[in-house]
């Protein structure tokens, strides 16, 4: 399917930072999956899931891992081209179920998927960049009688530790279009907007060098946009900062999921 509009442009943005995405975005801790699979009435062994903005695959192949038949959609051809990589990688090796990924380079607001032909479509880290009418009728359209909408959202939690959220005030200081939770009117993406949901909360502790840490920062979309010097200078403070705080290099970062599920 082509990929047209501001999904095409969504693509090369993510495109430019695949590497980075791929090799330090933190997956998801099993409880999201074991609330997804309660929330959602959907057994994910032998489920037909559609991961939309799949990027270079963490929550796609944790679906495989469960025994799921994913579709990994995403307008970004880098992106696909990592999570293809590390699915043939990984395909001889998996200890939990016998799921398969595909990968399609697509759009999210107009699904290139039979009517009916899903258990699930799920958003990881994704739903937001989406148009909310037009992602969720397309949901809707493609998922069978009884299937659900899941949406999450891996969150840094500020709240439980002062370093972090000295770190989430220096990205506010610094980078013209930050989003995150140093911002007052920060929250996650409003899909309860959108229709009805059941959410959840999960907390879970992160164990990342400093330096994978800093790599995971430069993937988000606010970094990616800022000139390639001011990125650097950026990156360097928060490592002295860091450093300073977690001489051995290694952090302990709180973090929490946001889980919706609509059925």
């Amino acid at each position: 399917m082509s990929v047209t509009g501001p999904s095409r442009a969504l693509g090369r943005v993510f495109d430019r930072v695949a590497d980075a995405y791929d090799a330090a975005r933190p997956g998801y801790p099993d409880e999201l999956f074991r609330a997804l699979g309660e929330m959602s009435g959907v057994e994910l062994a032998g489920a037909t899931v559609v991961d939309v903005g799949a990027g270079t695959g963490i929550s796609a192949r944790a679906l495989r891992e469960r025994g799921a038949r994913v579709v990994a959609l995403d307008p970004g051809r880098e992106m696909l081209a990592r999570l293809v990589a590390r699915n043939l990688s990984s395909s001889t090796a998996e200890p939990r179920g016998q799921g398969v990924v595909v990968a399609v380079q697509g759009d999210g607001d107009a699904l290139p998927i039979r009517d009916g032909g899903a258990d699930l479509v799920t958003y990881a880290q994704s739903w937001h960049w989406l148009d909310p009418a037009a992602s969720v009728t397309e949901a809707r359209r493609v998922l069978r009688v009884g299937g659900a909408i899941a949406a999450w959202w891996n969150t840094t939690d500020a709240g439980r530790a002062d370093w972090l959220a000295a770190y989430e005030v220096r990205l506010a200081e610094s980078c013209p279009t930050y989003w995150g939770p140093a911002l007052p009117e920060w929250n996650v993406p409003q899909i309860a907007a959108a229709l009805p949901v059941e959410e959840r909360w999960l907390r879970w502790t992160r164990l990342v060098a400093v330096d994978d840490f800093l790599l995971d920062l430069r993937s988000h979309s606010y970094m990616v946009t800022m000139p390639q010097e001011a990125a650097d200078e950026l990156v360097a403070m928060q490592r002295a900062e860091l450093l300073r705080v977690f001489p051995e290099g290694v952090l302990t970062v709180p973090m929490r999921v946001y889980l919706a599920v609509g059925r």
